[in-house]
């Protein structure tokens, strides 16, 4: 499998298979919001539209990264929305690097989003897929989040099969810049939990897809192939069955 990994900036045209990695916290909280029972999650592309189809869709979910605002429900914060039940609904996301990374590779047959939390899953759909070329989209700092950069590096060794020991990459995640500036509060709209639960690896068994829907970008769960065959894991859950990358 041929890999990439490309800052945002640095897209210049539409892959065929993308993989967006914003481990702190879009993904991580994506991951969440699936686990407490949000149907689908739509990727705003700004504050602006989060607002309109929170304002069309009262009874959907609205969060954004930073502290909280007029309009949204809550924040980008895995260990805030750790406790909110979010059974059928949906949520509408905008956050600084992650749903725009996502956004940029709109076009692409097939995006996953990821983190740590699905990396595995995330592996496997790609084995599944058996893809010729992956492009790794690293949200964080113009493509140089070490915890973003370490992720992907990480889903892309298990993705060839390889028996990749975490431990290193999980390591340059805990001691990249975003880490610490969680950490120590210099981000606003941060739980004390929330590295730890970014570090989390392969918390949840599904994988996650974005594909448009209509003029939205929605992400939803979906199942991947168990360790033994090309049947659906039904550890992953109420997720959709793997893409069959057609648009």
């Amino acid at each position: 499998m041929d890999t990439r990994f490309l800052g945002i900036a640095e897209l210049v045209e539409a892959p065929s298979v993308a993989v967006v990695v914003d481990v702190m916290r879009a993904f991580t909280v994506a991951a969440w919001a699936f686990a407490q029972g949000a149907e689908k999650i739509v990727l705003a592309e700004s504050l602006d539209e989060a607002l309109a189809l929170k304002a069309r869709h009262p009874d959907w979910v609205a969060l954004k990264d930073g502290p909280p605002a007029p309009g949204f429900d809550t924040v980008n914060s895995p260990g805030l929305l750790r406790s909110t039940d979010l059974g059928g609904r949906t949520v509408v996301q905008k956050t600084t690097a992650g749903t725009v990374g996502a956004l940029a590779v709109k076009e692409a047959s097939l995006v996953l989003c990821a983190g740590f939390v699905v990396a595995e899953a995330t592996a496997r759909l790609l084995r599944a897929r058996k893809s010729d070329s992956v492009t790794f989209v690293v949200t964080g700092e113009d493509g140089q989040a070490a915890e973003d950069l370490a992720c992907a590096q990480y889903i892309a060794a298990r993705a060839t099969g390889a028996g990749t020991d975490a431990a290193e990459f999980l390591r340059r995640a805990a001691e990249s810049r975003a880490a610490a500036e969680l950490a120590d509060g210099i981000r606003q709209g941060v739980h004390p939990d929330d590295v730890a639960l970014c570090l989390e690896l392969d918390r949840f068994p599904f994988a996650m897809a974005a594909t448009l829907e209509s003029s939205l970008m929605v992400l939803r769960p979906c199942t991947v192939p168990s360790l033994t065959d090309d049947a659906p894991d039904p550890s992953a859950g109420e997720g959709r069955p793997i893409p069959t990358g057609s648009r």
